[in-house]
């Protein structure tokens, strides 16, 4: 029997992070501090704040990781997936819309990320339909990736 392990058919979709907290000072230090103390980094990030609450999207280089952070720490969340697309230079971003308007696909919302240890820019995605838009963007020749192309 071999000791390799097999790489799964269809990597891990990157997953997202929606913290729900209240919108009070130092709460997101808090936050990524906790992170960091586990050896957790943030790769794209975005705050969505009310005047009560902020909702704190975010990607890391370890899901499973940040979920026990999150349950340990008390910080309410919800987990989802999403697309991830490469973006190399800045003209890209309007075929990728375009790619995604024809294939009739709606943008919940967008965000990047932080700068990539590669240099790449890199666009995530909340889409009605991931795996349409997956298949459009890679039928577009964009690059979509994975947790596993990511996580550092």
């Amino acid at each position: 029997m071999s000791d390799t392990t097999l790489q799964s058919r269809h990597p891990e979709p990157v997953r997202q992070f929606s913290v729900f907290t209240a919108n009070r000072l130092g709460r997101l230090r808090d936050l990524v501090t906790q992170f960091a103390a586990e050896g957790l980094h943030v790769l794209a990030i975005t705050v969505l704040d009310t005047t009560d609450s902020s909702i704190i999207r975010l990607v890391v280089n370890d899901p499973d990781k940040a979920r026990r952070v999150l349950n340990s720490h008390g910080f309410p969340f919800t987990e989802s997936d999403l697309v991830v697309v490469e973006v190399t230079n800045p003209g890209e971003l309007t075929g990728l819309m375009s790619a995604l308007l024809e294939a009739e696909l709606n943008v919940h919302y967008l965000y990047s990320f932080i700068p990539h240890q590669h240099g790449k820019s890199l666009v995530a995605l909340s889409m009605e339909d991931n795996e349409m838009a997956e298949q459009i963007l890679k039928k577009h020749q964009f690059t979509v990736l994975r947790q596993s192309d990511i996580s550092r």
